[in-house]
């Protein structure tokens, strides 16, 4: 690949022909689909954007122009054209290339903006920063694959149209999975035309002349009022006839395209007319999602949007194929639930079939709701079918829910009302980084008055749970689970008031209460600990919020307790069970483990469960630790004495 590797910064590009722009263009998308089948990632969404990303870096000095990516999993084409070619063996790897933007790699990334739908916010504030420092900078976020959606892109639009002196470029990547379908051969129809159009409209010179107009139009005595609304409206709908530009003129903001996403002459011309502009312009182009790729243009090209490791011819899936999931076994469980109660719906955010709903969709399709990349709509619609009758399941990513939170406490827990959620991607998630790491969502939930958690242990439990929790109409409640392979089932050796007894010992001084799939872990720090002489009991709470009573008379009965949990520390359950223990005047030590407040490194889930201590050895080595200083030590001098 012999263009791709001339390619050591942006600078470089501004020296190819047209022919060359298009030879690099292939070489760039062999890179990815052969590099990425290795390692897996976001292959659809780059090999869709490579000629745009060509283009905003011949018309933009980047990094002192900022290129913001929204979402960011759109920026590999990106880092090959800013010097990391040869990191992306490595990519998503401990250690290696971030799956999104990352300022620790590259100066021309500045946002790491891996929750979608922020880029216009990011860029009205860099913009107006760059302007009250008198600084000649022009801001452009790339925003797509759904973004639109979501509801801060509108406030910040909102706000960005008031300010005709802000340098800002919205480049809207319209790859059919954005904020309207790919309209045909709209593109190639208005290519000359549009080309001409773009070139009036961002001239300034345009701009005076139609003000001058509606100003002497408006001061005609008595029909002027009557004409200039005639002319606005012969206007507007000739605009409207000419390209779908009719929400963004309504704003105020000016409007370029469609553009072909895959012509770099044409999308270089309509970015070098917007930055002439000088003040914000949004410039629509037309992509093709997963192009260049033959398994993803003869198939749905969602399917290729995240991929694992594959093949890179036949684009099909490489490992074992039969291994399911949580996320199968959530699907699977709705869809049978489904059969039998129909109050039951199903509400997505962008993320039908990562969350498993496609099979509750494929039974039931007037019974599911995907609304876009707007979380906090998810939830308060909800909210209202809960009202209304239903019983509705919320399917979020764990991470994605932080953006609902007020929604969840005010919407549905403040109104009592019967709203399951249901958080995939639940604890340390690994290689898409911190911003994909499901950590902080039992914090957050915990605030919630009178909300129930289940944390399932194995497939049993996880449709148990998902059984009671849609008949419960007078609260929210929550199921978490990860997004890895699921456990072997985990039976009961008993049960105390709900509690399931995972493993005894006689003369058990330490309880081990485990949480979701790390259960198994906890059985194996029992396991550790009787080797030691220690005594333990091991539970599984299965509703870990409210705190049982049962668990508290568990509490009681020992004489330290340790809790582990894949949630960060601050806040969660083991802190839960501490506080609701104290308050019963218990004086039995809790130990909680889990992660650490901080935000965790890209890395396999296992680096990370190890890095941060919450592997069998080392909890088992830290509790031996703790019950020989708390509990062993003191009672010795209490001997002694």
């Amino acid at each position: 690949m012999p263009l791709l590797e001339s390619i050591t910064s942006p600078a470089d590009l501004r020296e190819l022909t047209a022919d060359e722009l298009s030879t690099l263009a292939g070489e760039i998308r062999t890179f990815l689909i052969r590099n990425v089948s290795r390692t897996g990632g976001h292959l659809g969404p780059n090999l869709g954007v490579v000629e745009l990303t060509i283009a905003l870096h011949r018309v933009f000095d980047s990094p002192r122009d900022p290129i913001i990516f929204d979402t960011g999993h759109q920026s590999y084409v990106h880092k090959l054209l800013t010097g990391r070619q040869e990191l992306f063996a490595s990519l998503r790897q401990s250690g290696g290339l971030s799956g999104y933007p990352s300022r620790a790699e590259s100066d021309h990334d500045w946002v790491e903006n891996s929750h979608a739908s922020t880029s216009l916010s990011w860029a009205e504030g860099m913009a107006k920063a760059f302007r009250l420092r008198g600084e000649d900078r022009t801001v452009v976020p790339v925003i797509g694959d759904g973004a639109l959606t979501g509801g801060m892109v509108w406030e910040a639009l909102n706000n960005i149209a008031v300010q005709d002196d802000l340098k800002l470029i919205i480049v809207v990547n319209d790859n059919g999975r954005s904020y309207t379908p790919t309209v045909g051969g709209i593109a190639t129809q208005l290519s000359g035309l549009g080309k001409q159009l773009s070139a009036i409209r961002t001239d300034r010179r345009y701009e005076r002349l139609l003000r001058r107009i509606k100003e002497m139009v408006r001061a005609t005595p008595v029909i002027g009022a009557m004409v200039y609304g005639l002319l606005h409206g012969f206007k507007m709908g000739v605009k409207d006839v000419l390209a779908p530009q009719g929400m963004f003129s309504d704003l105020g903001l000016k409007y370029l395209g469609p553009i072909d996403g895959h012509d770099c002459g044409a999308l270089e011309l309509a970015l070098h007319q917007a930055k002439g502009f000088g003040g914000p312009v949004l410039v629509h182009c037309i992509t093709q999602k997963g192009r260049g790729f033959k398994a993803a243009e003869e198939h749905e090209a969602d399917r290729f949007h995240a991929v694992g490791r594959i093949d890179e011819v036949t684009g099909e899936p490489l490992g074992d194929p039969g291994v399911r999931t949580w996320t199968d076994a959530f699907g699977a469980e709705l869809a049978r639930i489904g059969a039998t109660d129909d109050r039951v719906v199903a509400v997505t955010a962008a993320m039908l079939h990562p969350t498993g709903l496609d099979t509750f969709a494929r039974h039931f399709p007037d019974r599911v709701f995907d609304v876009g990349i707007a979380e906090q709509h998810a939830v308060t619609s909800a909210a209202g079918m809960a009202a209304g009758g239903m019983h509705p399941v919320v399917a979020v990513y764990a991470t994605f829910l932080n953006r609902a939170f007020d929604q969840v406490l005010m919407d549905v827990g403040l109104h009592r009302l019967g709203v399951t959620l249901v958080l995939d991607r639940a604890g340390v998630t690994g290689p898409d980084g911190p911003s994909h790491d499901g950590m902080w969502d039992l914090s957050l939930l915990g605030l919630v008055p009178g909300l129930r958690l289940a944390a399932p242990r194995d497939e049993t439990r996880l449709a148990e749970a998902l059984r009671l929790a849609v008949t419960i109409d007078d609260g929210p409640t929550a199921l978490r689970y990860s997004k890895e392979a699921l456990p072997d089932p985990i039976p009961a050796v008993g049960q105390r008031d709900g509690v399931d007894i995972l493993m005894t010992s006689p003369a058990p001084r330490v309880l081990l209460v485990g949480y979701g799939q790390l259960c198994g872990t906890a059985i194996e720090v029992g396991q550790r600990l009787e080797q030691q002489g220690i005594g333990v009991t091991v539970v599984d709470p299965v509703w870990a919020l409210p705190v049982s009573p049962a668990l508290l008379r568990l509490v009681a009965e020992h004489d330290l307790v340790a809790t582990i949990e894949d949630n960060g520390v601050v806040g969660g359950l083991g802190a839960r069970v501490a506080l609701e223990a104290a308050s019963a005047g218990l004086g039995t030590p809790v130990r909680a483990f889990g992660i650490p407040q901080d935000f965790l490194p890209q890395g396999s889930r296992r680096e990370l469960l190890q890095a941060v201590g919450l592997t069998a050895q080392q909890i088992a080595r830290e509790v031996i630790e703790t019950f020989t200083q708390q509990v062993l030590s003191p009672a010795r001098e209490r001997l002694r004495g």
